[in-house]
């Protein structure tokens, strides 16, 4: 038996009046996932334990059976196993996003964060700018690391785990009240605006109308993580599949294969076709047993309020991945379950995680069922089929 996770992040939501009271799952064009529920279990799972906060972070680490209350030590980190960063145990990372904010006249404390991801921006035209803020900012305390996008780290040596705010969670707000307390990394992020602004590559960006990457923003303090081999604990050898720092770091963690895929950069232009080419080679052709599908495109559409694109996003993961990991799991003969499911909500409302349980999907190639339902979040809902804790997901997977 081969096991396949593809992941929509951020997919579920919450009714939205202009779509008829449907969730954008419910509203999106799924002919394979709505073809696959009727012969599928399907259900909710609480991924994100009461009491933390509802992140890519937990709710991953969770979909994968690693416990967050007992294996979480912050974002960054498992970020910095990603990039390859070497941690100290006295070490703190940081995540250093490049964000937007208003281009005006009013203080630094005045201005308004407009985009978390400074539109998308390239990993090309972010390193570029990164590169800028290392040379007029870092230390022997301070070293910036390049990531992908608009992600990157930051390593504060003999730091502390600060609380900082994430910068998707603001989105249109007044950033004063949200800067660090700590009056070092605040410093930074307003001298950064100063570097940033008026770079070539901003003024080229607003030229074409996109969003200046004129800010940094620290978030997700976390010290040095510990994860229990993947193999070990679930007697599965695992690849991972995803353009994004936090789960490939994930994956380093849990001693995983990282699998990576030309153009995939999780945009919602990402290469949906070769992430699933890629799952499925890695059971059929590497000699792994479980291969997990990480998309992140519905979670950014989710942050950018973009209802249109969100509904892209969940079409998108269903044609060109969902079908195309079927259609060649079913062509091949061998024996396979698939779960589908999202991380947690990015509700279009909030633009922001929330802690909702996320409905799944799973499919077994060996015991086709027989049902009317769909697979959304009411149906989940509405199933009878609940798991409370989310990294026992994986044991009903594994049929344990």
């Amino acid at each position: 038996m081969k096991y396949i996770v593809v992941l929509g992040d951020g997919m579920a939501d919450e009714p939205i009046e202009g779509l008829g009271g449907k969730t954008p799952l419910e509203y999106a064009d799924t002919p394979t996932m709505d073809m696959l529920s009727k012969k599928s279990e399907i259900g909710i799972v609480h991924t994100i334990p009461d009491g933390m906060k509802p992140g890519s972070d937990t709710a991953n680490l969770s979909v994968m059976g690693y416990d967050p209350e007992k294996y979480y030590s912050g974002r960054s980190p498992l970020e910095a196993l990603s990039i390859g960063v070497d941690m100290k145990d006295t070490d703190i990372a940081l995540r250093c996003n490049i964000v937007t904010v208003s281009d005006d006249d009013l203080p630094y404390e005045k201005k308004t964060i407009i985009d978390h991801s400074s539109g998308e921006i390239s990993t090309e035209d972010a390193e570029v700018l990164i590169n800028t803020v290392k040379k007029e900012l870092e230390t022997e305390e301070y070293k910036f690391y390049v990531g992908t996008s608009y992600r990157h780290l930051t390593i504060w040596d003999k730091g502390e785990v600060v609380d900082l705010s994430q910068p998707h969670d603001i989105l249109g707000k007044v950033i004063g009240e949200y800067l660090p307390k700590q009056r070092a990394l605040k410093e930074m992020m307003k001298k950064s605006y100063d570097i940033l602004n008026n770079h070539p590559i901003n003024i080229e960006r607003a030229k074409k109308g996109l969003n200046k990457a004129n800010s940094i923003w620290f978030w997700g303090a976390g010290t040095r993580p510990t994860l229990d081999s993947f193999e070990t604990k679930n007697n599965k050898k695992g690849a991972m599949i995803s353009a994004v720092d936090l789960l490939k770091g994930i994956a380093v963690g849990a001693k995983m294969e990282v699998i990576i895929v030309e153009g995939a950069d999780a945009t919602l232009n990402t290469n949906y076709e070769g992430k699933a080419a890629a799952g499925v080679d890695a059971v059929l052709n590497k000699g792994f047993d479980f291969s997990y599908i990480h998309v992140e495109s519905p979670d950014e559409m989710g942050h950018q309020g973009s209802v249109e694109n969100k509904i892209k996003a969940i079409e998108y993961l269903d044609k060109r991945v969902v079908k195309v990991v079927y259609d060649k799991m079913k062509k091949s003969g061998v024996d396979f379950r698939l779960a589908i499911l999202p991380d947690h909500p990015t509700p279009i409302a909030c633009r922001t995680h929330t802690s909702t349980p996320v409905p799944y999907m799973i499919y077994d190639s060996t015991m086709e069922l027989d049902k009317t339902w769909k697979y959304t979040e009411k149906e989940g809902r509405e199933s009878g089929n609940y798991i409370a804790e989310g990294h026992k997901f994986i044991d009903k997977l594994f049929e344990r």
